[in-house]
Formats: C-alpha cells, structure tokens, sequence
C-alpha cells in the first residue's frame, strides 16, 4: 500500500525537551481500542470485551442445559400495574367512613344503609376503632392493647357461635366488624367521662348511655330474621361483652 510522504511536528518535547520534525508516512501497527471518554477510564482491547461476554454466553449456555436458566431471566416491572398501598391492602376510606357514620347514625331519617355493616366486612375499620379505644384505656400501657384486641377477636367468636347455634345466618367476619364499628360509642363515651367528673349521676347517665347504644347498634345488625324470636338470647351476651370492654376503661 501506498503512502504519500509527509512532514509532521513533534510537540512532545522529545527528550531535550525541544520540537522536532518526524517522517509522518512511517506507519504504526494501530490496535482496535475500545473505552470510555467521559468517565476518563482506562481504554480496554476489544478482544478482551469479547473474551467476556463469550464467557458469559459459555455460563448463559451452561445454566440453560442444567435448567437454571430461570436465573437469568429479568421481569419487566410495569408501572401502569403497580397499585397504592391502601389498594394493596384492601384499604376503603370512604367505605370504612360510611360505616362509622351508619354506627353513629343509626337513625332511620338519615338515610343510610346499616346492614352495609354486616353485608360488606373488612377488617382494617373494626381494628382501628378497637385501636382508638385501648388508647383510652391504657393511658400509655402499650402492653394492654393486645389484651383489648384478644378479648375483641374472642368476644365476637363468642357471639359468633352463639348467634349459629340459635339458628342465625352469619359469619365470623361479619360478627368482628359490627362488634368492631360498634364500640364507636364507648368511644365517645370515654372521651365525655373525664368532663363529668364533678357531677357523679351525669357519669352514670354516660356509661348507661353508652353501653345502650353500643348494644343496641351490634343488636340490630347481627339479630337476623331467623333470630327474631330469640333476640334477648344474644342481645345479653352483647351487652354483657360491652360492659367487660367499658370495665376495662373505668376499672370497676
């Protein structure tokens, strides 16, 4: 091959440190290189680049005939499939709103559909009123609240056999929510009992009112049709349960 001849200026300095003239048609035997300009790393042959990812290929190959070829795959993450945390969990604000509102409101004229307490059962609404409450009774002793959590999830299963065993058409979970959501009023009733302090009977009128209305919200929900007639069998286990978890608030 042909090369012109030309004349090319060494500024390196050499080794006396001045510029010098050298023969630019001496030609070099060039290497194919291959690097990263921005990051300033070292430049490495690329026959070495492919000396790594024919070992790759090699372990790639191997791990597929021995049928771990699994480990290599790489899920695509889609971010469209991705849900929020309170959908995760099965987590209905305004659901768990509107039955707090059919628990406080149990009256006929505000037009709500209590029976949505009973027909439709979550669990993070019923825990987090039973929460609320062991706040109010243990006054710091975290300890104490698993002790209200037991007694609520052994409480229902109590009034849950029983209401079956009468004859009821109701479930497990059904029981745990509306005797859940239905310790909302011991609820405003011992935030009320400090204030009435000074006036012993307005004491006694607010835990009476309390426990009535408690009662009388689980009652009317878990009392199906086929318990009608034996009613005051289950509403005495109710009322008595409300009266175990106001005793643990007062201490008598």
């Amino acid at each position: 091959k042909m090369m012109a001849e030309s004349t090319a200026i060494d500024m390196s300095g050499g080794r006396g440190g001045s510029m010098g003239f050298v023969d630019a048609s001496v030609s070099y035997e060039s290497q194919n290189l291959h690097g990263d300009i921005a990051t300033n790393d070292e430049l490495v042959p690329a026959s070495s680049l492919s000396k790594s990812s024919t070992k790759v290929s090699r372990a790639a190959q191997f791990l597929e005939n021995k049928g771990y070829s699994w480990m290599l795959e790489v899920d695509d993450i889609d971010e469209d499939s991705q849900k929020p945390l309170l959908e995760e969990l099965d987590v209905d604000l305004s659901d768990i709103y509107y039955k707090i509102r059919c628990v406080m409101l149990p009256f006929p004229s505000m037009g709500l559909q209590r029976t949505a307490v009973r027909d439709n059962p979550d669990f993070w609404g019923p825990l987090l009123v039973v929460a609320i409450y062991s706040l109010f009774c243990v006054y710091g002793q975290l300890r104490v609240v698993s002790w209200i959590l037991t007694i609520w999830a052994f409480g229902s299963l109590g009034i849950f056999v029983l209401g079956r065993v009468l004859g009821g058409d109701i479930g497990w979970s059904q029981t745990l929510g509306v005797i859940g959501y239905s310790l909302l009023p011991l609820v405003v009733t011992t935030a009320m009992l400090p204030l009435a302090v000074a006036v012993p009977i307005m004491d006694t009128v607010l835990r009476i009112t309390g426990l009535v209305w408690a009662s009388a919200s689980a009652g009317s929900l878990l009392v199906t049709p086929e318990l009608e007639k034996r009613r005051m069998l289950l509403l005495y286990p109710i009322l008595l349960l409300y009266i175990y978890f106001l005793s643990l608030y007062t201490g008598a």
